[in-house]
């Protein structure tokens, strides 16, 4: 059993870091990229999360523990997240913004592999395909997720070691989530809900609040609002085909 979770916890570290990795060396290998298709990659990476937010996320939690406490954790989700926004203390400059931006994003993201990698453990303790399931996911919708850490760093001048070295530790909840989603998962699956249910309210705010906001700066055209839509659709037959 001991050998089965170590080689779990690896194997989903490693999903999440494969797509995540990939997404930060595309974007950094990218000899200046235009603002369009940073914006339109933020975009994407947007649509995407809340595809998975609204589709996948919301409806598990509130299987798990009701409408009213998945809402509760949800909007308590949100609270934190604007307690570290406001908190942040970065000033207005443009650098700054597009760091607040990143910082956020990788928060965001943070939180949100770590109920992930809950989910992996759970559906590998129960002997279901969840965990597989979970792991293609996260290694594909990683992908803008890391161009999305990548891009905002990027424009602030942070140097390529440093933004994959970020982008690293952006997928390390995955393994921690998979360990104790190993132990918990069988025991108390309200747990997981209140877990799935708070990272929803994350992933809200950063989509809403920051992401959104920051491609429609980076380029105002409609082709930002398609890569949204897009980011959802392709989000959408993710979870339901894979």
């Amino acid at each position: 059993m001991k050998s089965s979770i170590i080689i779990i916890i690896i194997f989903s570290g490693v999903m999440a870091l494969i797509g995540t990795m990939l997404g930060a060396i595309l974007g950094v290998t990218m000899n200046k990229p235009s603002r369009r298709f940073l914006g339109n990659i933020i975009g994407f990476a947007s649509g995407l999360m809340l595809s998975i937010v609204v589709f996948e996320l919301i409806p598990d939690a509130i299987n798990k523990m009701g409408i009213i406490g998945a809402l509760m954790f949800l909007i308590l989700g949100i609270i934190i997240v604007v307690i570290i926004d406001r908190s942040s203390n970065l000033s207005s400059n443009v650098n700054s913004q597009h760091t607040k931006v990143a910082f956020m994003v990788a928060v965001g993201i943070m939180i949100h592999n770590f109920p992930e990698g809950l989910v992996m453990g759970f559906g590998f303790a129960n002997g279901d395909n969840l965990g597989l399931k979970m792991s293609m996911i996260i290694a594909i919708h990683d992908i803008p997720e890391g161009l999305a850490v990548a891009a905002p760093l990027m424009l602030s001048g942070i140097k390529s070691n440093k933004i994959l070295f970020y982008a690293f530790l952006t997928a390390l909840p995955t393994a921690i989530g998979a360990w104790i989603g190993i132990y918990i998962g069988s025991i108390s699956v309200v747990v997981l809900g209140s877990a799935l249910a708070f990272a929803s309210g994350v992933m809200l705010y950063v989509i809403h609040g920051e992401m959104i906001p920051e491609s429609k700066k980076l380029w105002p055209g409609i082709t930002s609002t398609l890569g949204i839509l897009l980011g959802m659709i392709v989000g959408l037959l993710m979870i339901n085909v894979i």
